[in-house]
């Protein structure tokens, strides 16, 4: 039997992005026939984004495509508690329905996980030689300041903790109870997967094509705030 990938894509008012997100893991042909599932939760949009969706599977319906929906909004992390739950494939990705992270650098994903050496596969923005928009100075000083502050505190050694694409056996992310509904999913998860006994977590360099606010960039500095919060809440606290 063919191994599948479940692809948790969080959503909140992508109308003018998640059709081509869509269309290009539609695109994308993963290594070993490894089947795709994708579990889209709808965060309780205000345009667009369900319809868009909603008449994409209609017209695509050889397309292995769930669709579930928030009847409020209750932010990034919640919709990927939603996704995971779900999620029947032996290995679990999560997807930006924005257009920032590349879906045909899956099977890059992949690769340490089908030769046996990883159970978790992080891609990180800040090494290897793929594209990467230049923003946000700022941005990426507290992303290295949140991955230091969280490396300190796992002993493990990563060089983006708050990276959009993070791989998992979905043995290894299905067993974990996760509380933070919002953006505070990458440092708690990050804080609780370090903690499993012999688990071995690997990087592979990714491509990153950011957005600016205007184009729908979404996080903020009290987000970073919250992400403190959370490193030395799920590693020092619990």
């Amino acid at each position: 039997m063919n191994k599948k990938l479940s692809i948790i894509i969080p959503a909140f008012n992508e109308e003018n992005t998640v059709l081509l997100i869509l269309n290009t893991i539609k695109g994308v042909i993963l290594v070993e026939n490894i089947e795709k599932e994708i579990i889209l939760v709808d965060d309780c949009s205000t345009d667009n984004t369900l319809k868009i969706v909603n008449d994409f599977k209609s017209e695509n319906s050889e397309f292995k495509l769930e669709v579930f929906c928030h009847k409020k909004n209750q932010g990034k992390g919640a919709a990927i508690h939603t996704g995971i739950a779900r999620a029947s494939g032996d290995f679990i990705i999560i997807q930006d329905a924005d257009l920032e992270y590349d879906p045909n650098e899956y099977n890059t994903l992949l690769k340490p996980i089908l030769r046996g050496f990883a159970d978790v596969v992080y891609g990180s923005r800040f090494i290897g030689g793929n594209p990467h928009r230049v923003l946000f100075f700022f941005h990426t000083i507290g992303n290295k300041f949140l991955t230091l502050l969280s490396n300190i505190l796992t002993g493990i050694n990563i060089t983006d903790m708050e990276t959009c694409y993070k791989l998992f056996k979905s043995e290894v992310i299905k067993p974990i109870s996760l509380k933070e509904k919002r953006f505070g999913f990458e440092p708690e998860v990050t804080a609780k997967i370090s903690k499993i006994k012999n688990i071995r977590i690997y990087e592979v360099g990714i491509s990153y094509y950011g957005r600016t606010y205007e184009e729908g960039k979404k996080i903020g500095w009290k987000d970073g705030v919250h992400a403190i919060y959370c490193i030395l809440k799920y590693n020092i606290f619990k």
